[in-house]
């Protein structure tokens, strides 16, 4: 004969499983996102929800680090008794209106990068206590990128960008004017008291190389990109101007012996009576020469960009040496017919 359970029996043992589940484990601990990022100096809010939703305000909660290090630990009986709650460097604090809900926040008051890192919130009930975890990452998007160039010769400059303020460590490359990588010659990272990051990244190139080139950074985190570029022949045109007044200082000195070896042989043009051929050729050299300037000058003021801040001085300069030169020549064209027919003459 088979043994028979009435109703009555079955129910009490379907309270009794229940009651076993419960106190095997009476709730869990959910976080609606397991990864947030926040900007250096924002505000950051971490929450972790009890489910199912209860009430927490008998429970001691609380957040810490990896390694068990406290960040902010509350129980309301310590807040009646007046002892102190624990709280991490003095700028976190665990909000408490949704407890009653089983929802508890903690705020970070202007998020530093020392900040960043996985925090565990936890509701601790009798000898129960479950937690979830939260990764927090933080991030900062740097300052204004600044560009040097430095000449070092005819053939090779070195350009270099600068920019602070980044966290954490972000991508960096140098772009040519089809947005090709061009690879940097050296990246250089240094870290301020804050933990952000300062970078310098430089690249050698030719003096052929044409069109722009882009510094850009980019943050692996947010994805938020920075860039700068600057335009290669308005900076090589400075190295040229440098080199263009060593030779126009060459050329004046190179123009002064010309006129004194003519000079010297002119009274030996006349003496001997060469053909008047020679006497037209040599009395057309400093003219030839003094137009041999013209297009040099206005090569140079014609290559001069408006976009460069230093335009008017080169312009201004270049102006101030045509006419310094044009007076010389003129100057020194009359001095010669004047000893030509003084010579002449006798």
């Amino acid at each position: 004969m088979e043994p028979s359970f009435s109703y009555a029996s079955g129910y009490f043992v379907a309270i009794l499983l229940i009651q076993m589940v419960l106190t095997s484990e009476q709730f869990t601990v959910n976080t609606p996102s397991r990864h947030q990022v926040v900007m250096v100096g924002e505000h950051a809010e971490l929450s972790c929800q009890l489910f199912p939703p209860q009430s927490a305000d008998h429970m001691q909660v609380g957040w810490y680090r990896d390694h068990y290090q406290p960040v902010s630990i509350y129980k309301k009986e310590d807040e009646l008794s007046g002892a102190n709650i624990h709280n991490y460097e003095n700028h976190t604090v665990i909000l408490k209106e949704a407890l009653g809900e089983g929802k508890m926040t903690l705020r970070i008051y202007k998020v530093s990068v020392f900040d960043g890192g996985q925090y565990h919130c936890f509701f601790k009930d009798g000898d129960t206590t479950e937690e979830a975890t939260v990764d927090l990452k933080v991030a900062a998007l740097g300052l204004d990128i600044q560009i040097n160039v430095q000449v070092y010769d005819t053939k090779e400059l070195i350009v270099e960008c600068n920019s602070g303020g980044w966290f954490p460590q972000v991508q960096m490359e140098w772009r040519d004017s089809k947005g090709n990588v061009i690879p940097a010659s050296s990246k250089i990272f240094s870290e301020d008291r804050d933990g952000l990051l300062h970078l310098k990244m430089s690249v050698l190139l030719q003096n052929s190389t044409h069109g722009p080139v882009t510094c850009c950074l980019l943050n692996p985190v947010t994805g938020q990109e920075k860039r700068a570029g600057i335009l290669l022949p308005d900076i090589l045109l400075k190295s040229e101007y440098r080199s263009t007044i060593s030779s126009i200082n060459s050329w004046v000195f190179v123009y002064l012996i010309i006129v004194h070896a003519l000079l010297c042989f002119r009274s030996k043009v006349v003496r001997d009576k060469y053909p008047i051929l020679f006497e037209i050729v040599f009395e057309c050299l400093p003219i030839l020469m003094h137009a041999s300037i013209l297009p040099v000058y206005w090569k140079l003021w014609n290559r001069v960009s408006i976009l460069d801040g230093l335009a008017p001085f080169y312009s201004s300069w270049m102006y101030d040496m045509f006419v310094i030169l044009t007076t010389l020549i003129i100057f020194f064209t009359i001095l010669i017919f004047s000893l030509f027919y003084t010579l002449k003459g006798k």
